[in-house]
């Protein structure tokens, strides 16, 4: 796959093959946090460019509970005060964030994307939600073997997960205009650059229309 742009029966078909049986399918949505997206960020730029999927990612895991999905929370609490965050440059960026502990409100999923029923998933070292942390074998223990990315960010963050998930045997499918990184034009290049050579590439509408027909049809 070389470009993530598709629309019409191309995008539906992708969405038919990747995740349409909602049987061992799992929404991954990472580090939608008040920390991160919310009005408090500590990357302030990504906060605004993911304004405009957010809406999307709302309605991606609102037709997953529908379809009896289960929603999982990717998200950051900070190191607990054992050790540091390592050497990329970003961490200097983050300073703030080594100090979040569990319960911190920066911690915690932002209010409109969270439901009782969901999982929240936390860790407390590295750039990425799924190496070395417990995301991949918990999901492997639901019985999961698609994973359905939402979230941030395409800079870091999403980009680690797809290959870390599809390296351990995982299908990865990406909704593209449920994730975000910054500049958003960057986010598009990466999109159609990198996670298309990673996932399958696909929209809220292909998935949700395609859970709710595997629901009828059920």
């Amino acid at each position: 796959m070389t470009s993530s742009k598709s629309s019409g029966s191309g995008s539906s078909a992708r969405a038919t093959r990747a995740g349409a049986d909602p049987t061992g399918v799992a929404v991954v949505c990472v580090e939608c946090q008040n920390g991160v997206i919310g009005p408090e960020s500590v990357l302030p730029a990504l906060a605004a460019d993911v304004r405009a999927v957010v809406s999307g990612i709302a309605r991606l895991l609102a037709g997953a509970r529908t379809a009896g999905i289960p929603v999982v929370h990717a998200t950051f609490e900070g190191f607990l005060g054992a050790g540091g965050p390592g050497q990329a440059p970003l961490w200097r960026a983050l300073d703030r964030a080594g100090g979040w502990g569990p319960g911190d409100p920066s911690t915690q999923v932002v209010a409109e994307l969270l439901d009782p029923a969901d999982f929240v998933l936390g860790r407390h070292q590295g750039l990425s939600p799924t190496h070395g942390t417990e995301l991949l074998p918990v999901l492997r223990s639901m019985g999961i073997h698609t994973v359905v990315l939402a979230g941030v960010s395409l800079n870091v963050a999403l980009p680690l997960t797809a290959a870390d998930a599809s390296e351990e045997g995982f299908r990865v499918v990406v909704a593209r205009d449920a994730v975000m990184g910054t500049p958003a034009e960057y986010a598009e290049q990466v999109l159609r650059n990198t996670m298309a050579m990673l996932a399958d590439i696909v929209t809220v509408d292909d998935l949700t229309t395609a859970w709710a027909a595997s629901a009828l049809r059920a």
